[in-house]
């Protein structure tokens, strides 16, 4: 079972009026609430010709430019090249290097995690697992690196968003998609595709420990900042106990808990 964590922030209205991102993140149905500060959003220029249809959106074939780095811009397909495809596509994954952890921010920590630090531990949690039966590690490292990478262009949407679960996966999916596009398509592509659909239907082993790898990197992060930044963050413990699906888990959270426990003790 999903845990609804409060790690994940709305996409700003900015990002709206990106191309990537403005169907997906702004169906006439939905409305979003916005918290008041929020990542840098994305910003486009647009080769010639390349202007918008009646409906406000634009073809990703005439984008020159996402936060200032290149495009390509050919007018027969997304890319020229397996190369510049797989630059396009690194360059739409920079966002996940500068977008914040909402949770975070809401607890007014300084300098808070990003979301790629957030999944690069849970790589390395995949990394150091020790064996197990019938699961592969490499396959749980890759889970780990693919599993937030739609947030790339949709950005977190929070619980207080009011966006129905069905609704976030959707605009995930589709968010993973044009991602996939700009990428070229092919087996890499359809691998993300299947890694990232494994872990948001939590339908295998692999997918299972590291959803848990998810909620132990959270709490563990927390931990960190309560003691960096004398906080009590009891929110995220909160809302991720019961929650451990493998032993691994549940040892790890366990760990986790356990120190914290003694630091509150020693400071009573």
């Amino acid at each position: 079972m999903a845990v609804r964590s409060p790690l994940y922030s709305a996409p700003s209205r900015d990002l709206l009026h990106h191309p990537f991102s403005r169907s997906l993140l702004a169906p006439k149905s939905l409305k979003l609430g916005f918290p008041t500060e929020m990542p840098r959003p994305l910003t486009a220029v647009f080769a010639r010709g390349g202007n918008p249809s009646s409906d406000g959106s634009v073809s990703k074939r005439s984008l020159e430019t996402v936060d200032g780095a290149p495009i390509s811009s050919s007018t027969s397909s997304i890319s020229s090249s397996p190369a510049s495809s797989a630059i396009d596509f690194l360059t739409l994954c920079h966002r996940l290097k500068t977008t914040k952890r909402k949770g975070w921010i809401n607890h007014d920590i300084k300098g808070p995690e990003s979301i790629a630090d957030h999944m690069y531990r849970m790589a390395l949690m995949g990394l150091i697992a020790g064996d197990l039966p019938g699961v592969s590690r490499e396959r749980c490292i890759k889970i780990a690196i693919v599993h937030d990478i739609a947030e790339a262009i949709v950005g977190d949407i929070t619980p207080s968003d009011g966006v129905p679960k069905a609704e976030k996966s959707r605009l995930e999916e589709e968010a993973l998609s044009e991602m996939c596009e700009v990428l070229g398509g092919g087996l890499r592509a359809d691998e993300i595709k299947e890694l990232w659909a494994e872990y948001e239907n939590n339908s295998s082993i692999e997918a299972n420990l590291v959803k848990d790898f998810d909620k132990v990197e959270m709490i563990l992060q927390a931990l960190e900042y309560e003691i960096e930044h004398g906080k009590i963050l009891d929110e995220f413990f909160l809302s991720t106990a019961g929650k451990f699906q493998t032993d691994i888990g549940k040892s790890w959270a366990a760990e986790v808990t356990a120190r914290r426990n003694k630091r509150l003790a020693d400071h009573a």
